[in-house]
């Protein structure tokens, strides 16, 4: 018979999983991005009522700060469609009581 002298090996249990949005209210800082997102997605929703059909699939929700709201364009083309849109897009969010003093900004994403 051998003798043993170190304890019998355990493995460690891992935490149950939490989906993204269980990480993000537990955690100040990231509860808040989180409502960042969320608010950035409806600025989309919100003024997607006012893009052509075909457009709605190249423009994307961007950052959402206390000077305002960005805008993704996925080329210069729809970026200039939507430069042109932008005081009816900016009248939709005012209208909604979102943007009140910030701006409206329209940026090409990078590749």
């Amino acid at each position: 018979m051998t003798t043993r002298y170190l304890p019998p090996r355990t493995r460690p249990e891992a935490p149950d999983p939490m989906d993204f949005g269980q990480a993000l209210s537990r955690h100040g800082t990231l509860a808040q991005l989180g409502q960042r997102l969320q608010a950035s997605q409806h600025h989309l929703a919100v003024i997607s009522v006012a893009l052509p059909g075909p457009m709605r699939q190249f423009v994307q929700a961007g950052t959402l700060d206390e000077n305002g709201w960005t805008v993704v364009a996925h080329n210069a083309a729809i970026a200039t469609k939507l430069r042109h849109m932008q005081p009816v897009l900016l009248r939709l969010l005012q209208e909604q009581g979102l943007l009140q003093q910030g701006e409206l900004r329209i940026k090409v994403r990078q590749s």
